[in-house]
């Protein structure tokens, strides 16, 4: 037996085609506070706002591209040198961990209003 679709479900499968770009970007797009959530976590090593001065590299004010390369290379385990970060970064999906890199590159450390007591 032939199936054919009728006439009446052509609008609904054109809106469903032209739907997925528009998902798929909608999942690239992370809010503050979800990029604050997602950026605590980094803080226990990092410092607040990728600021710790230290063994531990200052992430904050780093080119987004430099940091999403290496935070892909932990993810898809091709960064040699790792202590915990490969770990860390397969919990986060590729477009997170892109948004993290420019979430921290994002931080102007020229500026920083915070004061020194």
């Amino acid at each position: 037996m032939k199936r054919v679709f009728s006439i009446a479900s052509l609008p609904l499968v054109s809106l469903l085609l032209v739907g997925l770009p528009l998902t798929a970007q909608a999942e690239e797009t992370f809010s503050t506070a979800q990029l604050e959530v997602m950026a605590g976590g980094c803080a226990n090593c990092h410092g607040t706002d990728g600021r710790l001065a230290g063994s531990v590299p200052t992430i904050a004010g780093r080119p987004a591209d430099v940091l999403a390369s290496r935070l892909l290379d932990f993810k898809h385990e091709e960064a040699g040198e790792t202590t915990i970060m490969d770990r860390i970064a397969k919990g986060f999906t590729d477009a997170e961990l892109e948004a993290l890199a420019r979430h921290f590159a994002g931080i102007d450390l020229e500026n920083d209003n915070e004061t020194e007591e």
